[in-house]
C-alpha cells in the first residue's frame, strides 16, 4: 500500500514582509542574468545567461542537462562540466531566482509614489524636491565640508544645487579635496539621483530622528506643522518596530541588485503561431 504523504501546513500565527537588502537578494539567487533574450528561435532553446537560462534556472526536462551529455536520473546532482546546467527535475524552474546587477541604483516607485510617501518622511522632502533628485534635475549637498554658495554663503546639509552651481563650487575647492576619505568633514559631497537619496538614507539616524520628530510634535505652535512631524514620525517608528523582529534599513528602499522571479512564473505564451510575451518578462527585458 503507497505511504500516503503529510501534506498538512503547519500553524503559523502571522507572516512578516520586510524590505530585501542586496545581500539577500544574491544569497538565494543561483546567477546572474546578462542577456534580455529568452529562447533561441531556431533551437527553441532557452539562451544562456539570458531570462530562461538553464544555468541559472533549472534544466527545462526532468534529469537532462542543456547539451545532452547527461541524461536519467541516475546523474541527479551532476553538474555538467560543458555546459554547466544541474542534472535535476525541470519543476525546479518555478522555484529558482536570479538577479540582474544594475549599473546605477534606482528608487522604487512604491516608496516615493505612493502615500504615505516613505523616502519623502524619512528625508523630510516635499514630492517635488524628490522628484528632482531622482530625475537628475539637481545636485543635493550631502555634506558642505569646506565649500561656500555661489555668493559665498556656508552651504547647508540638503541644499539643491543647479549644474551651474555645482560645478562652479567643484571648481573653486582645492584640487585634493575630491580625494579626501567621505568620512573627513573637509570633504564636499553633493550628489544627484538615487544615488544621492541611497547616501541619505544610509546617514539617518533613525532613534535621532524620532526624537526630534517627537519634540517637534509636542512643541510646535502651528497645526499643519505638528501634523507634518507626526506623518514622519508615523514612517520612523514603521521602521523602528519593524527592526526588532528582523534587520530592515531605510536605504534597503533604493535597488541596486533586481531579484528575476522563476521563468516557470513568467512563460513565454504561444498564440496564433507566434510568441506572446507577459508584462512582467518585458519588464525585465527592458531593463
Amino acid at each position: 500500500m503507497a505511504r500516503e504523504k503529510n501534506t498538512a501546513v503547519p500553524k503559523f500565527d502571522k507572516i512578516s514582509i520586510g524590505l530585501a537588502s542586496p545581500e539577500s537578494i544574491l544569497a538565494v539567487s543561483r546567477g546572474e542574468v546578462t542577456k534580455p533574450e529568452t529562447i533561441n528561435y531556431r533551437t527553441h532553446k532557452p539562451e544562456r545567461d539570458g531570462l530562461f537560462c538553464e544555468r541559472i534556472f533549472g534544466p527545462v526536462k526532468d534529469y537532462e542537462c542543456a547539451c545532452g551529455k547527461y541524461k536519467r536520473i541516475r546523474y541527479k546532482g551532476i553538474v555538467c562540466d560543458r555546459c554547466g546546467v544541474e542534472v535535476t527535475e525541470k519543476k525546479v524552474r518555478r522555484e529558482r531566482v536570479g538577479h540582474i546587477n544594475l549599473v546605477v541604483p534606482i528608487a522604487h516607485i512604491w516608496y516615493f509614489r505612493s502615500l504615505p510617501n516613505k523616502i519623502g518622511y524619512l528625508l523630510g522632502l516635499p514630492s517635488k524636491k524628490l522628484d528632482m533628485i531622482i530625475y537628475y534635475e539637481r545636485y543635493v549637498v550631502i555634506q558642505p565640508g569646506i565649500a561656500k554658495g555661489p555668493e559665498g554663503e556656508d552651504l547647508q546639509y540638503l541644499d539643491f544645487l543647479s549644474e551651474e552651481e555645482y560645478l562652479a563650487i567643484t571648481e573653486s575647492l582645492p584640487a585634493d579635496n575630491q580625494y579626501l576619505e567621505d568620512t573627513d568633514p573637509n570633504k564636499f559631497i553633493a550628489k544627484m539621483g538615487a544615488e544621492c537619496l541611497l547616501e541619505l538614507l544610509e546617514r539617518l539616524d533613525l532613534d535621532a530622528l524620532s526624537y526630534d520628530l517627537r519634540h517637534k510634535a509636542n512643541n510646535e505652535s502651528s497645526k499643519q506643522r505638528k501634523t507634518e512631524a507626526l506623518k514622519r514620525l508615523q514612517v520612523v517608528e514603521a521602521f523602528r518596530e519593524s527592526q526588532r523582529n528582523r534587520e530592515n534599513k531605510p536605504e534597503w528602499m533604493i535597488m541596486k541588485v533586481i531579484p528575476v522571479i522563476p521563468p516557470e512564473l513568467r512563460p513565454l505564451v504561444p498564440l496564433d503561431g507566434d510568441v506572446l510575451r507577459l508584462p512582467t518578462l518585458t519588464i525585465f527585458t527592458d531593463v
